[in-house]
């Protein structure tokens, strides 16, 4: 039996993620006040937050786990795709005026211009806007990324419609989605065979042994994967931090072709009929669903 080599389709994109937390009030107020996402749902211990009707985060009540060491497999961050420069400066803004000590740096990335943060729970977190797709850069399939200085006070200077941002709508008028996720993983070799080979992502860019991004339909990245803390980390337990990472596709046949991949190599699956769930092999759970 030969091995089903189909990529994901160009319409896949990341949908949210989940994240379990000690303190619930403390990271709603953070990632609300501070970031601008809305509350989508809630129950039994868990609030989805999003921007619009797009969700972006669940934040999960975990006070019994105690916090992931620094070296493990899991979250290096969550990063928020805002759809414009101004919802992105305005969302800066409120971060400045009520949690500017978690701001820890800020870089152009050619394909994107990015904020960083971590939140009270030590959580990485990444704003950002992508640059038109124009203006990406691509050798062959590879897209051409970096780290240039970026000053966040400018930026949110030249950017922000201080109108929009002092109005009584404040920041739940703000467009965006979650953009892609990083990950902490132990080796590179490792994280290509599963996210690559099986789940049918295109690497993008690569950094040696360090980094690996991975996309679906051209994207610069989907998924981050980097070993610059983790390296060598095995399974991880079940801590704080990174609870799921949800990927939606367009349809049911998508999720089929994927669970055929999944099986053949070896991955257990639980398929409730909309949703398939499996783990990489550092023990993150992916949750695959139809996009609705």
């Amino acid at each position: 039996m030969n091995a089903p080599t189909e990529r994901l389709d160009p319409a896949t994109h990341m949908d949210m993620l989940s994240l379990r937390v000690r303190h619930l009030p403390g990271l709603l107020a953070y990632y609300t006040d501070g970031v601008g996402l809305v509350p989508l749902s809630e129950g039994s211990g868990r609030i989805v937050l999003g921007l619009g009707d797009r969700a972006v985060l669940e934040l999960v009540h975990a006070p019994e786990l105690r916090p992931a060491p620094s070296n493990s497999a899991g979250l290096y961050h969550t990063a928020v795709l805002f759809d414009t420069r101004s919802d992105l400066a305005a969302s800066l803004h409120s971060m400045a005026s009520r949690y500017p000590q978690t701001f820890i740096g800020s870089a152009d990335h050619l394909v994107s211009e990015a904020f960083y943060f971590t939140d009270p729970e030590g959580n990485g977190l990444e704003l950002y806007v992508d640059r038109p797709r124009e203006q990406w850069r691509w050798t062959g399939d590879q897209v051409a990324m970096d780290s240039l200085p970026l000053d966040p006070n400018r930026f949110v200077a030249s950017h922000l419609d201080r109108n929009a941002a002092e109005s009584s709508s404040g920041l739940s008028r703000l467009v965006g989605r979650l953009g892609h996720a990083h990950l902490q993983i132990g080796d590179i070799e490792t994280a290509h065979r599963f996210y690559v080979g099986t789940l049918g992502f295109d690497q993008t860019a690569r950094m040696g042994r360090g980094a690996l991004f991975v996309s679906a339909g051209g994207y610069h990245h989907h998924i981050g994967l980097n070993t610059w803390n983790s390296r060598g980390a095995g399974v991880r337990s079940k801590t704080l931090g990174l609870g799921s990472l949800d990927i939606a596709v367009p349809t049911r046949e998508e999720l089929d072709r994927i669970a055929e991949r999944l099986r053949f190599a070896g991955h257990e699956i639980r398929d409730d009929g909309n949703r398939i769930t499996t783990y990489d092999p550092w023990g993150n759970e992916v949750r695959i669903g139809q996009a609705v």
